[in-house]
């Protein structure tokens, strides 16, 4: 079957180059970009934030889902996206040139050791049972140098952030049953104990200043009530988005590490 084109074609399958910030952001996949979805822009900018600024041409996208956002970040890249969701093989993103759609288990990856340069874990490990084996099985198919990279929510999240909206947005209970959460989130020290070690640099989004913007996202609301609200509250959020350049604060982490 061939595939919808969606990037170039790789001008370097051995050296992967991060895209540039601008038009890495203005492709966010989330569903009205600029204000229901901005928190997602929050989550990509601290990726490009932290991502290697050059990387062999090899990435695994572990539970990437239909977002594509990993070949977006790294657009010269051979990318295998693996889900256990079947039907995401259908997605444009997964039909991109250069992207290959695997239906897999994250804790039993289909792969040989040391079969990837990188190793992408976003927004995955809150939603497995048992992480160990999904660190494990990362570290396994990653080659000596390569990196792994992850994004999950911390330890102390919550939602909504801001107990003021707690009577226009659903419950945790109810929100983590949709979302397919099985934990809060981690500590630093958790994510260490998962991958042997310190990490090589982090990262967070989503701070109290922008919180508001996603408590409001995620509202029991109607889409045209959401939106109005969230528009009302945007000047808190863009700000608190303006100031946030370089901070390692935020309700959710991302951290890298090196395979020695």
């Amino acid at each position: 079957m061939s595939r919808a084109v969606g990037r170039a074609m790789p001008r370097d399958p051995g050296c992967a180059h991060k895209a540039a910030l601008r038009p890495f952001l203005a492709r966010n996949p989330f569903p009205d970009p600029t204000t229901l979805g901005f928190f997602y822009r929050e989550k990509m900018r601290a990726l490009h934030r932290i991502a290697p600024r050059a990387a062999p041409g090899r990435i695994l996208d572990i539970g990437g889902g239909q977002s594509g956002v990993t070949a977006l970040l790294y657009p010269d890249a051979q990318v295998t996206t693996l889900d256990l969701e079947p039907g995401y093989g259908r997605a444009p993103p997964n039909r991109w040139t250069g992207v290959d759609f695997v239906c897999g288990d994250a804790t039993a990856l289909p792969f040989a050791e040391a079969s990837f340069d990188a190793v992408m874990l976003l927004d995955l490990l809150e939603h497995v049972p048992d992480d160990a084996s999904v660190a494990r099985e990362a570290l396994r198919v990653l080659r000596p140098g390569g990196f792994a990279l992850v994004s999950t929510p911390r330890d102390t999240w919550r939602f909504p952030y801001h107990g003021a909206l707690r009577p226009l947005c659903p419950n945790e209970a109810a929100l983590f049953a949709e979302w397919g959460h099985v934990r809060r989130g981690y500590s630093l020290v958790a994510l260490e104990r998962l991958f042997g070690g310190p990490p090589a640099a982090t990262g967070g989004f989503i701070t109290a200043a922008t919180a508001l913007g996603h408590d409001i996202s995620f509202a029991r609301l109607g889409h045209r009530a959401r939106k109005a609200l969230w528009l009302a509250a945007s000047p808190l959020t863009y700000l608190g988005y303006a100031l946030d350049r370089h901070s390692r604060s935020g309700t959710e982490w991302l951290a890298l590490w090196v395979k020695p």
